[in-house]
This record gives structure tokens, C-alpha cells and sequence, in this order.
């Protein structure tokens, strides 16, 4: 089983997620409860919506334990600045042609949330960036075809 890496923030937005779902089991099982006293199961909507809600947090459930078990919980935030880019890093991006700045956290895949300025590790400009070091060009194939970007700023945080 391979372990797949999460920053702190990601175990703990998960670990939180996880606690709202199992808060919400005794509930989901006193509606079920409440439901079949009505009566006919066969005609019953509200057991049924109270039985299909609880197949959906089981799943939920089960799913959030499954990452956090093959979680690899990365905190760069514990390792020393050495300019490189590495997984957690948030990294400053100039682009060479049209000098827009952009900057961008590597995260993992569960994490990724582009408009938070939050890219997969996976994501081709990730790719293109692992490994490399502050004040390094490097030319970067995306979708939109090749961008050549400098590093401006590797942050430990």
C-alpha cells in the first residue's frame, strides 16, 4: 500500500470532516428508528430517505478513513528552507513573457483547490516544478501548450 502525502491542513480538514460524519450517525439512526415506527416500509419515504442518506455518510465515512490510514502527512513547515521545491511548498511563479506573478501551494490531490491558489502534486505545473530551486527558468507543458516561468520565491510555510 502506497502512502500518499497530505499536508497538516489536509489531515486536519479531513480528520474534521470525519468527526461531523460520526456526529451525524446517531442521528441519521434515530431518524430510521422514527421512520420504520410509521408503518409500511414497502411506502415508507422517509425510511427509505433516512436509509439512503445513511448508506451515503457510511460511504463518506469509510472513504475519509481509507486516506487518513495511507496518509503521509508532510509539515515543510519542520524543514529547512533549502530553496528547493518540494511537496508543501508554496511556490512564486513569474511568468517570463508576461511578467504576471501567480503563486501556488503543492498539495495533494484531495487538497487541490486551484482558486485557493492550491495545485495537485500531480498537476503538470507541479511536475515541472519539483525538484527545481529558487531563481531556476523553467519551461513548463501545459494544456495551453509550453510557458517558461522563474522562480521568484520557494516558502517553507
Amino acid at each position: 500500500m502506497d502512502k500518499i502525502p497530505m499536508t497538516v491542513r489536509g489531515e486536519k480538514l479531513l480528520r474534521e470532516e470525519l468527526d461531523v460524519l460520526m456526529k451525524r450517525r446517531p442521528i441519521i439512526s434515530q431518524a430510521i428508528g422514527e421512520a420504520r415506527e410509521l408503518g409500511d416500509l414497502k411506502e415508507n419515504a422517509e425510511y427509505h430517505a433516512a436509509r439512503e442518506e445513511q448508506g451515503i455518510c457510511e460511504a463518506q465515512i469509510r472513504d475519509i478513513e481509507y486516506k487518513l490510514s495511507v496518509a503521509q502527512v508532510i509539515d515543510v513547515t519542520k524543514m529547512q528552507n533549502t530553496g528547493k521545491v518540494i511537496f508543501g511548498t508554496t511556490v512564486t511563479l513569474i511568468d517570463v513573457n508576461t511578467d504576471e506573478e501567480v503563486t501556488y501551494q503543492i498539495v495533494g490531490d484531495d487538497e487541490a483547490d486551484i482558486k485557493a491558489g492550491r495545485i495537485s502534486v500531480n498537476s503538470p505545473i507541479a511536475r515541472g516544478l519539483i525538484g527545481k530551486m529558487q531563481d531556476d527558468e523553467v519551461t513548463i507543458t501545459t494544456p495551453g501548450g509550453a510557458r517558461e516561468f522563474e522562480i521568484a520565491e520557494v516558502a517553507y510555510i
